[in-house]
């Protein structure tokens, strides 16, 4: 029997670089998770490549896959949806290998619901200025963005209870190593390994 995979959930404030966080880990050598592309109504930034960085679609699009319960999570933030697909995280976690989902914090309080088994790992600035001056120096929002983003941080750090782990971005090289660490460990959980052992 294929032992299931595991769902790793990344999320935490706009600007705190769980993009960055991502990429860097995925990089890591012996890394093999599949990585949930999530979809979104807003416009590609800069370098971003529609179905790599996000599947890129319509507000109408969006709409119907919601209707048809095609999304596992979704929420609109700063006036776009972001949402991840619901097929893909069923087959590939079946398969026995592990997904990786970089979500905001709406999106994973709904993953959490359906899926409590996930391990949610939420990322966190050193402080407010810190993300501030992130979100300043990426150079992709007006002031007005940037200062909505900002209090919606503020709320957001509030939810981090709701998850297992929490992890500061003060380094990125170092914030991968806690999640390496943080996965490592969630794999020799002994209702993880029980199956294995029965065998």
């Amino acid at each position: 029997m294929t032992q299931r995979g595991l769902l790793i959930v990344l999320s935490g404030p706009s600007g705190v670089g769980k993009g960055t966080v991502r990429k860097a880990i995925f990089e890591e050598e012996g890394v093999d998770f599949r990585y949930s592309i999530s979809a979104t109504t807003r416009k590609p930034r800069p370098g971003e490549k529609d179905g790599l960085d996000y599947f890129f679609v319509s507000r109408e699009e969006f709409e119907n896959k919601i209707q048809n319960g095609d999304m596992l999570e979704y929420a609109e933030y700063v006036g776009n949806y972001y949402g991840t697909p619901k097929s893909f995280i069923d087959e590939t976690l079946a398969s026995g290998r592990d997904v990786f989902l970089e979500i905001d914090v709406q999106g994973a309080l709904q993953v959490k619901t359906k899926m409590p088994e996930g391990v949610y790992i939420f990322l966190t600035p050193p402080d407010l200025t810190n993300l501030r001056s992130r979100l300043e120096g990426r150079g992709t929002d007006s002031r007005e963005v940037i200062e909505k983003r900002v209090a919606a941080a503020k709320e957001e750090l509030k939810m981090m209870i709701n998850y297992n782990y929490a992890v500061e971005n003060d380094v990125v090289s170092k914030a991968v190593q806690r999640i390496k660490a943080i996965i490592t460990a969630e794999r020799l959980r002994v209702i993880r390994v029980l199956d294995q052992i029965d065998n």
